[in-house]
């Protein structure tokens, strides 16, 4: 039974009991996708819950770099799990109604992680500007405690960002269709449902977008051009080649989170040139895959958390035996 209340004299809202996700309705062999995104979490949450754990506990590792690497970890393994267990749940028992306040909930969540890992990628593009540009000044510039204060304004804006947008959802008024086009309770599928006016919200998640790719994308941009510049500025070839590749894994990360995001975002939202269907489909794979590689990537190609890895699994196979 729907909700009515009074926001005004002359306006009422109409809640809905909640809404139904539909996205993946019309598509052919969607078994086969659900158990790819089973598997998908299944190695996001192993290898990002190891990723903590080895440099929680080694205390070699409890430098800027690898707290900035550790948040990503952390953001990680939330992203993936507010969104692929209930994809799998409407799967295998065949519900896909989701309770009003939960959609929000849902919402909520979704938009402050995907903002989170956008900015978590943006400290580590400065954490290797400030290594390669500043090699002298780096222990000054980039220390522990300013690390902490960096992913500290970032959860705090993210969080305030998230907590706008969907309040902002709760003055929508849904009096015809409740049925969401999405894998989940996505914002722009959500607020064009409502029968009153939606400009606030188009314009929040224009604004979104903004703060939430542009943004960010532009910063590591600029950041890896001025990297360029002085790793070219470097006589010795030893020190480029080296220097460039303490960047390889989080340029592979940033290119598979952001060009996916911003290809759909720009065409899809703006233009209105991707299907639904293959929007629905891209968009989740964007979302789901970056927290699934991104722990790979980082424990491959960092060697210190290769190491600690190995001596850590060395220990507990002797522990055992003893």
């Amino acid at each position: 039974m729907s909700s009515v209340r009074l926001i005004s004299n002359s306006s009422v809202i109409i809640h809905p009991p909640g809404f139904y996700i539909i996205g993946f309705e019309s598509f052919p062999f969607i078994s086969v996708y659900f158990i790819f995104l089973a598997f998908v979490y299944l190695i996001s949450v192993l290898f990002n819950s190891l990723l903590i754990y080895v440099v929680a506990v080694s205390h070699c590792l409890h430098t800027p770099k690898f707290l900035a690497i550790t948040n990503l970890a952390v953001i990680d393994l939330v992203l993936n799990t507010c969104t692929i267990p209930s994809m799998i749940k409407i799967f295998l028992v065949k519900d896909n109604f989701i309770p009003f306040n939960l959609c929000f909930v849902q919402m909520f969540v979704y938009y402050a992680f995907a903002t989170l890992e956008s900015y978590a990628l943006t400290i580590l593009a400065y954490d290797r500007l400030v290594a390669i540009c500043f090699p002298f000044r780096q222990n000054s510039i980039n220390t522990v405690h300013s690390m902490c204060c960096i992913i500290s304004i970032t959860w705090c804006f993210s969080l305030g960002i998230a907590t706008f947008t969907t309040s902002s959802m709760t003055r929508l008024s849904f009096c015809n269709s409740v049925r969401v086009f999405s894998y989940f309770c996505d914002f722009a599928p959500v607020f064009r449902l409502a029968c009153n006016d939606y400009s606030l919200q188009w314009s929040a998640a224009s604004w979104l977008s903004i703060l939430f790719l542009g943004g960010p994308f532009t910063f590591i941009f600029l950041s890896y051009l001025s990297i360029l510049v002085t790793v070219f500025k470097m006589k010795s070839l030893n020190r480029r080649v080296k220097a460039l590749t303490t960047c390889v894994e989080h340029i592979i990360v940033v290119a598979i989170f952001y060009i996916p995001l911003i290809v759909i975002f720009t065409i899809g939202f703006y233009a209105g040139m991707v299907e639904p269907e293959k929007r629905v489909l891209s968009l989740s794979l964007a979302s789901c895959l970056p927290p699934c590689i991104n722990p790979i990537v980082y424990s491959l190609k960092t060697k210190q958390i290769k190491i600690r890895a190995l001596v850590l699994f060395r220990k507990t196979k002797v522990d055992e035996k003893i």
